[in-house]
């Protein structure tokens, strides 16, 4: 009789998985990174709200309020060799322009931009008095006019035309434009602007900004006007760089200036005060 076959145990593969306790250790660590380059990226902004806070939140939440003052000295202080400027219109109602100096009495403000006109026919109520008390106040000034996409574009130059008169030493006319035609397309949108733009710089014989938002200007205007200066809108919380062929960078509506009541737009033009100058009507 042949003595009996052993057969051989089958050997048990070690089984690998992440524990529970190596999981949140690796969690731990991760959420740990995520947390230091963010503290190290607006390190400044953390260290300047810890020694600073404003009492003039009037539309924002005390949260909201010192994200965005945490935002905007970031920006500002990463850029404080640039010139620094701000935008108004009658939306900002009286402006006491002699206590326009600084943000946060630490950046100086060097320019504005004055809404002057919008469409065919409006005048902004403010913008006779903001122009003076800009020039008085001897900021460098810049007028621009909102397109509305809808209506007549030389008779939105003309309206321009009528009401602002630029002199040496003020920025160059700027058209605004933000919104999409409803009654025509885009290639009839773009026939208008280049009719404003051309009577524009053929009456003031200088070449106007261009200010849209970041997106609308990629996705209708880039090809088309890229050889117009550029006055770019981005709010992204996480962007703290102009890119090079922006002019002017409007990187938050939410400044707080003395003088002007509730929340403005704040600017950063790529480049010194200096080299603004250079830019301004000779």
């Amino acid at each position: 009789m042949a003595p009996p076959i052993k057969r051989k145990r089958p050997i048990k593969k070690a089984k690998t998985r992440c524990t529970g306790k190596s999981f949140w250790l690796l969690l731990s660590l991760f959420l740990f990174f995520v947390v230091a380059i963010g503290l190290f990226k607006f390190r400044d902004g953390l260290l300047y709200y810890l020694g600073f806070t404003t009492d003039n939140a009037v539309e924002l939440s005390a949260e909201e309020r010192k994200l965005a003052d945490i935002r905007i000295y970031e920006v500002l202080h990463k850029h404080d060799e640039k010139a620094i400027g701000f935008d108004v219109s009658e939306y900002q109602s009286e402006i006491d322009w002699e206590n326009t100096y600084n943000i946060d009495e630490s950046f100086e403000l060097s320019f504005v931009f004055i809404r002057a006109t919008a469409g065919t026919n409006k005048l902004d109520k403010r913008f006779k008095a903001n122009w003076k008390g800009a020039h008085d106040r001897q900021l460098i000034c810049g007028a621009y006019h909102y397109y509305r996409p809808n209506e007549n574009s030389i008779a939105q130059a003309d309206n321009f035309i009528k009401n602002v008169q630029l002199k040496k030493g003020d920025l160059p006319p700027v058209l605004d434009i933000e919104k999409l035609p409803k009654t025509q397309s885009i290639d009839s949108l773009k026939v208008g602007l280049r009719r404003w733009l051309k009577r524009v710089e053929t009456h003031y014989k200088v070449r106007p900004i261009i200010y849209s938002g970041e997106s609308y200007y990629t996705d209708f205007l880039k090809k088309e006007f890229k050889d117009y200066p550029l006055w770019i809108a981005n709010y992204n919380f996480w962007r703290n760089d102009l890119e090079s062929d922006w002019l002017f960078w409007q990187f938050t509506e939410k400044g707080q200036i003395q003088g002007i009541q509730g929340m403005v737009d704040v600017n950063v033009f790529n480049g010194s005060k200096n080299r603004l100058m250079l830019k301004c009507i000779q």
